[in-house]
């Protein structure tokens, strides 16, 4: 009787999260390897990096939006995936994209590639496209990780462009505490606590109907960017445009990768 009553205790405790978990793929958005991705990135995100969430995305599932944040860190998109709740698409390197390693992975969670600068009017479409389906973009506007001691790295307009095309909304996040140390598999060695604050949505219809030019671009991402830094506690921050193809050059690398070792440092003690 005693080993009846533990197998059948054996099987609620194995069957039931089982249930559970398939249960949940078939009320979700996602396909059967993105509801697993989403469930790895909700896993280890608690686990590991134990985030906490300050609030809900404020745009119900269905209506189209452009996310923006801050990237401290190659696991930023775990963090946004995990508060977001829904499909993301990632507008990333096109090299990674198209890598014969990574390109299946990529394809699989509907990324969007594109070239790091300037203007990429095939990506920009696809994004616009999701977007006008209801679908949610996801867009680190400095487009490279930040290991320095500034609030951001010089930014780039390309995701005003795309809301104000797609006339949806843009929703900033700030992600405070992400690991990072200087190659992108450190996050899995790093345990943290991870906070991710959702501001509100920015709403651009007042320039819907202006002339689309480097301007109304640089106009849109001021405010994206004065409301991000808000989220940061702060409101004095000044943010600077990237030039159409800058890179960080060797000594601008190497700046950053010391200033990460101090930030690093600073946080232990």
């Amino acid at each position: 009787m005693q080993e009846t009553i533990a197998w059948i205790f054996l099987t609620l405790v194995v069957v039931t999260p089982l249930i559970y978990w398939v249960a949940g793929f078939f009320y979700s958005p996602f396909t059967f390897f993105q509801y697993c991705l989403a469930c790895f990135c909700n896993s280890i995100a608690k686990l590991l990096w134990r985030v906490e969430i300050e609030d809900e995305l404020p745009v119900p599932p269905g209506q189209g939006v452009m996310l923006i944040a801050n990237h401290r860190s190659s696991v930023d998109p775990f963090f946004i995936q995990v508060a977001a709740h829904r499909i993301l698409h990632w507008m990333i390197a096109r090299e990674y994209v198209e890598h014969p390693l990574s390109a299946w992975f990529f394809r699989q969670i509907g990324a969007i590639g594109t070239n790091r600068g300037g203007q990429d009017n095939k990506a920009i479409l696809q994004a616009i496209e999701y977007l006008e389906s209801g679908e949610t973009i996801g867009i680190l506007p400095e487009g490279r990780i930040n290991m320095t001691e500034e609030l951001l790295l010089p930014i780039r307009p390309g995701a005003a462009l795309i809301a104000l095309k797609a006339k949806v909304p843009i929703v900033p996040l700030y992600i405070d505490g992400a690991p990072y140390d200087r190659v992108p598999y450190s996050p899995f060695l790093m345990p943290c606590r991870v906070k991710v604050k959702i501001g509100d949505p920015i709403d651009l219809s007042d320039l819907w109907d202006q002339e689309m030019n480097e301007h109304t671009y640089r106009t849109v991402m001021l405010r994206a960017v004065h409301a991000l830094a808000k989220l940061a506690n702060r409101d004095d921050y000044q943010p600077k445009f990237a030039g159409r193809n800058w890179k960080p050059t060797a000594e601008e690398l190497e700046q950053a990768f010391a200033s990460a070792d101090r930030i690093r440092k600073a946080a232990r003690n």
